[in-house]
């Protein structure tokens, strides 16, 4: 049975005059203040067609009127018939896609709307794929996406040996979801360990943050390794290297310093769960020697350290969304702005500071606003090497799209005022 044909309604939705800004855009959206009417008989969860307040066709998208997000566009294109084959062809561009830009030992094999497959991320740990569904119409046809993808990678002579679920977020009730979690087939050993730029990880994909691995950190953590390599090389052998790698999570940033030379690391968490997964990956990549672990509110530790004159070569602070909403953006801010002046001044005169904000609404420009401030009040100047966001496999779709570029990452040296 073609699974998304028959999900297809005859119903079409109609816009309110002056109203879909957001797909006019490029973007994928369409709000329900947005919507004057729904003519015809329809399911949420069901693709329909869209068309605006005069019948001009927008395309296809999924109802599902117990979201705000009422609708999510599939394509632009209302000649394109909703079908497997629709549905193949939008798969087997989002794997192409990897193939040609990042190493997809791991990586993120579907990214949502970017992907044009809204509401869906899918991400590939070695030959295990960890699936995370938001939304109502996409989970309907989960299951004949992970057919198409395992059919696509066996291609390509990668066989999948399992397939679990973390669709936990509670974001799912806004669709009028229950989160779910599991296996999806047949149940396979879950302890996973990846290879990423050199560098071991242990992969709880049961009960870590999101899928279980920030892969979107991959092209930055390479950045840090590099940078802490090169620096080791021109070092004395009585004067190592020294990191502060804050909010370290499972130890991705810590263990990169580690292994591209630094000689002395020290990753902080508040998270004992998390401090020991990092303990952990350091004897998986042989760098216990090297690193030290702190157990601690990051918040609390840094004016200590600063209080006790403490300094390193390299600071690095990946801290969590401070916001998730523009409502509290102001709020958010201030949090960032502290937070990176605690952290410049733990940087040696120069050395080398690492920043980055994962939050959507903590725009770019906004966030090199706030670093400014922190560097003038901490009494620094800073000059930019380079600046970056999420790794490829997390595409920064253009145009009026709500969701996809959401990583910042810069790297300063930090000098005393001059």
């Amino acid at each position: 049975m073609d699974i998304m044909k028959s999900n297809v309604c005859e119903a079409v939705l109609i816009l309110k005059k002056g109203e879909g800004r957001t797909i006019k855009a490029g973007g994928s959206w369409i709000y329900d203040n947005e919507i004057d009417r729904i003519d015809g008989i329809y399911e949420n969860g069901n693709i329909l067609k869209v068309e605006d307040f005069d019948g001009y066709p927008m395309g296809w998208g999924f109802i599902n009127t117990k979201s705000k997000i009422t609708v999510r566009m599939l394509t632009r294109n209302p000649e394109e018939e909703m079908n497997d084959a629709f549905l193949y062809k939008r798969v087997k561009a989002a794997w192409e896609y990897r193939k040609a830009v990042i190493d997809t030992s791991s990586c993120r094999v579907i990214f949502g709307e970017a992907d044009f497959l809204p509401g869906l991320v899918i991400d590939k740990y070695e030959d295990v794929l960890v699936v995370e569904s938001l939304a109502l119409g996409i989970d309907l046809l989960k299951e004949r996406i992970i057919e198409i993808l395992k059919e696509l990678m066996a291609q390509d002579g990668i066989r999948i040996r399992g397939v679990y679920e973390r669709s936990d977020a509670k974001v799912r009730h806004k669709e009028g979801m229950e989160r779910a979690k599991g296996f999806i087939g047949e149940e396979f050993d879950t302890d996973v360990t990846i290879t990423e730029n050199g560098v071991k990880y242990h992969v709880d994909i049961v009960n870590g943050q999101k899928t279980g691995f920030f892969l979107d950190q991959k092209g930055n953590r390479m950045a840090v390794q590099e940078l802490c390599r090169r620096l080791s090389k021109g070092a004395a052998k009585d004067s190592p290297v020294t990191v502060l790698d804050c909010f370290t999570h499972t130890g991705s940033f810590a263990l990169n310093a580690a292994v591209g030379g630094a000689g002395e690391v020290e990753a902080v968490d508040v998270s004992e769960l998390a401090i020991d997964e990092a303990r952990r990956n350091a004897e998986l990549n042989g760098v216990t020697d090297r690193m030290t672990f702190t157990c601690a509110d990051v918040l609390d530790l840094l004016p200590k350290y600063v209080e006790e004159g403490r300094q390193y070569d390299v600071v690095i602070l990946d801290p969590p969304a401070f916001t998730k909403s523009r409502d509290t953006i102001k709020k958010a801010a201030k949090g960032y702005r502290e937070i990176n002046i605690r952290g410049l001044k733990l940087v040696k005169p120069g050395g080398y500071f690492a920043t980055c904000s994962c939050s959507h609404f903590m725009d770019q420009q906004l966030f090199s606003e706030v670093i400014a401030q922190a560097a003038k009040a901490a009494h620094k100047r800073i000059r930019q090497i380079e600046f970056r966001t999420q790794a490829p496999d997390h595409p920064i779709l253009w145009a009026g799209d709500e969701v996809s570029y959401y990583l910042k990452f810069i790297i300063f040296q930090v000098l005393d005022e001059r």
